[in-house]
């Protein structure tokens, strides 16, 4: 386990690292689920984001930090 610095394209974009997109069988691309904890985000296998979300807060700590973030449309997703 390792920290890397990636660049953002300009629209948003970045690129999963190949190790990783092989590990996680997506070497032809496809979904993942992105946790936003407000100070970061975190990319995980698609269907682990929930899992993972619910092992660290309950539902009503998640719709509370949602309503929080409610003014801003990027982050206010639930």
């Amino acid at each position: 386990m390792s920290v890397r610095e990636y660049l953002v394209s300009a629209s948003g974009q970045m690129s999963l690292p190949a190790g990783v997109r092989h590990r996680w069988e997506l070497d032809d691309g496809g979904p993942v689920d992105v946790i936003d904890l407000g100070f970061g985000v975190l990319t995980v296998p698609k269907g682990e984001g929930r899992r993972l979300l619910d092992d660290l807060v309950t539902r009503e700590q998640h719709a509370e930090f949602v309503r929080s973030v409610d003014d801003d449309s990027d982050l206010a997703t639930t």
